[in-house]
């Protein structure tokens, strides 16, 4: 790892008590929900990270608080880095800060996030649905989401899932 990056990992944790995780030899720091948008500020402004890669969310039902991280990636073209955080959020009433002030990018991207995981994003300029109909029930990455029970059909089990079907009426 880069001693800039490090440098960063370690201004991040003494500025927002961030913990550290490792995982597969990628650290990654988890700030607290409230302040990622002061962390998103100061990677953006001091650091000179310029890009946001993504922003996504992992849920770990049946865990209620936290259930969700939401994973955030910055880049830093011009140092050739990467920065990964990471805010826990209670599953019950999930949100956190908006970080789209920062990086205009996190709109859509914050959007993607509340339509699959629920979670809301305050301050967000456009928190309308922006995959699912808008008057979708539910959101579809959360682990307890209702199954439609019908198996996909692929090259390898066509004849059998066609078999089980119903004939259409004519």
């Amino acid at each position: 790892m880069s001693e800039a990056l490090q440098s960063y990992q370690q201004r991040l944790a003494q500025a927002f008590q961030a913990e550290t995780s490792e995982f597969a030899g990628e650290i990654s720091l988890i700030v607290p929900a409230p302040k990622i948008l002061e962390a998103a500020r100061m990677i953006h402004d001091e650091f000179g990270f310029d890009f946001l890669a993504y922003v996504t969310a992992v849920d770990y039902w049946p865990e209620e608080n936290p259930r969700f991280h939401v994973v955030y990636a910055f880049r830093s073209l011009s140092q050739k880095l990467i920065l990964h955080l990471r805010a826990p959020v209670p599953g019950i009433s999930p949100s956190l800060p908006s970080i789209e002030p920062v990086y205009r990018n996190a709109n859509w991207q914050e959007r993607e996030v509340f339509d699959m995981f629920g979670i809301k994003f305050e301050g967000h300029s456009d928190p309308r649905r922006i995959l699912m109909p808008a008057d979708w029930q539910g959101h579809p990455q959360r682990k307890d989401y209702p199954l439609g029970y019908e198996e996909p059909q692929y090259s390898f089990n066509f004849d059998e899932i066609k078999a089980r079907k119903p004939a259409p009426k004519e």
